[in-house]
């Protein structure tokens, strides 16, 4: 294999990995001379074998965030490593020459704007937030304000960990944009590190409700399946064969809460933290989350569905588009919200459970499913 070949050699990586904290020391920004627009040179040492391109990049240059850097890589204008081009997952080995075109950082900063937060619970070292559904967490393409970082640097300006970047202040895990619910905030860089370890450790337990189409056979089922990316479309999650190398184990407790002709509501406890466990997990059960288009084909459902005066799942048009359904709107996202989130204060020890109440759009479903779908 030519040392192109290699170059092109793709590691795939999740979401959250895109800004793990880099090993080691990094450079400090009044250590870099060079201009924008001008060549820097960096030589990979004994202790860098085997980091990352990307990751590199960040130790030498940390005036730029990880998502930036790779997408210079990727564009294969301003980035090589002994004069190929190639992937951010590129693996160095000790003595080769990264040269990088230095430009001007990017202002990655959200826009502070006042939008209003549900605080779940505050204290000087972090808070828990009731995020809505349909609040992207942190600014990406086509989502570039009405984020939930902006509506932190607005409330909580000045006061929010820096652990990962200027584009995401605060923020130590995630929520689908359509998911609802208890999303833990880091004011300061020290609960950031400790929140963040016990999450990798697996100290944090949340606790998911979602009303899913289809009943369960027992009242309860633990998944342990890999999930790994879908072979088609780039989008989607899957559940992956276990020889794949790409994939990555992924365990969910699920605990039917009420059953329905046709519904059930879940407790879903997540033991790891994939890209779309649950939804994937579920749908692999056969019990698609209701209106996740993404995994179960629709993406809302009115109450005359419920009362079965209409068919619930309406054919497509002519046209190939999906018909809408008529009726009194219930629910138009994904019904899937972080109920409930345990841990211990990093600081203080103490433990602490946080709960979020079900958003109204929810709870006018399950009101509606007990009304004209109890059995």
């Amino acid at each position: 294999m030519s040392s192109k070949d290699r170059w092109n050699q793709e590691e795939p990586l999740e979401p959250d990995q895109l800004d793990e904290v880099v090993p080691l020391q990094v450079e400090s920004s009044w250590q870099i001379p060079e201009q924008p627009g001008e060549v820097a040179r960096r030589v990979v040492d004994d202790s860098q074998a085997g980091w990352r391109l990307d990751q590199f990049l960040a130790a030498k240059f940390p005036q730029y965030s990880r998502v930036f850097l790779r997408k210079i890589i990727q564009a294969e204008t301003g980035v090589d490593v002994d004069g190929l081009h190639g992937k951010p997952s590129f693996r160095l080995k000790p003595g080769s020459v990264v040269s990088f075109r230095v430009v001007e950082p990017p202002r990655e900063s959200p826009i502070p704007e006042n939008i209003p937060l549900d605080i779940l619970y505050e204290d000087d070292d972090l808070a828990v937030v009731n995020k809505p559904a349909d609040m992207v967490v942190h600014p990406s393409r086509g989502h570039w304000s009405g984020t939930l970082v902006s509506a932190l640097a607005y409330h909580f300006a000045g006061q929010l960990s820096s652990n990962r970047g200027p584009a995401r202040p605060g923020i130590v895990h995630r929520l689908d944009r359509d998911t609802s619910g208890a999303i833990i905030i880091a004011k300061n860089d020290q609960a950031h590190a400790g929140l963040a370890a016990l999450f990798e450790t697996k100290k944090i337990q949340k606790e998911y409700f979602a009303i899913v189409l289809g009943n369960l056979n027992a009242d309860r089922e633990i998944v342990d399946k890999p999930i790994g990316l879908h072979p088609r479309f780039r989008v989607k999650m899957a559940i992956a064969e276990p020889t794949d190398p790409n994939a990555k184990p992924a365990q969910t407790y699920f605990e039917t809460i009420e059953r329905f002709r046709g519904f059930s509501t879940m407790k879903c406890l997540p033991k790891t933290g994939r890209t779309h466990q649950i939804r994937v997990h579920l749908t692999s059960l056969g019990l698609p989350i209701l209106c996740d288009k993404l995994y179960g084909g629709r993406a809302e459902i009115t109450v005359e569905e419920l009362q079965g005066k209409v068919d619930r799942f309406p054919k497509k048009h002519a046209n190939g588009q999906e018909a809408v359904a008529q009726g009194r709107l219930l629910l138009a996202r994904q019904a899937l919200h972080a109920r409930k989130i345990t841990f211990t204060h990093p600081r203080t020890g103490q433990e602490l459970e946080i709960e979020a109440p079900l958003p109204s759009d929810l709870q006018n479903t399950l009101d509606a499913l007990r009304q004209y779908r109890a059995l």
